[in-house]
């Protein structure tokens, strides 16, 4: 009886490490977000009523401003009342705002 334990506690050991390493394999590092930081927002799930195809939009707006790190994964942004969208959103939607270059 003993050994048949032992030989399922294996296998189910063996198992839960096939599956962390298949679930670890698409995981990247997440990035660092820090409060008053500059950020694009994606416009990829955004729609705009003066854009007559989703074509001819930028891929990013902005640059606004992080309010508040919510969590790792979400993240407040300063936005327009224009906008009529959340304020809280997923960092996926966002990249690090940078300086157009001069020239």
């Amino acid at each position: 009886m003993r050994r048949v334990q032992e030989e399922v506690e294996a296998a189910l050991r063996k198992a839960q490490d096939e599956m962390r390493k298949q679930v670890n394999r698409r995981r990247r590092e997440v990035k660092e977000w820090k409060k008053r930081e500059k950020v694009m927002l994606s416009t990829k799930d955004l729609v705009f009523k003066k854009m007559p195809t989703k074509k001819l939009t930028e891929r990013y707006v902005g640059p606004y401003e992080i309010e508040e790190v919510m969590s790792r994964n979400t993240v407040k942004l300063k936005l327009p009342v224009s906008m009529r969208i959340h304020l809280i959103v997923n960092v996926s939607k966002v990249v690090r705002y940078r300086k157009p270059v001069k020239g």
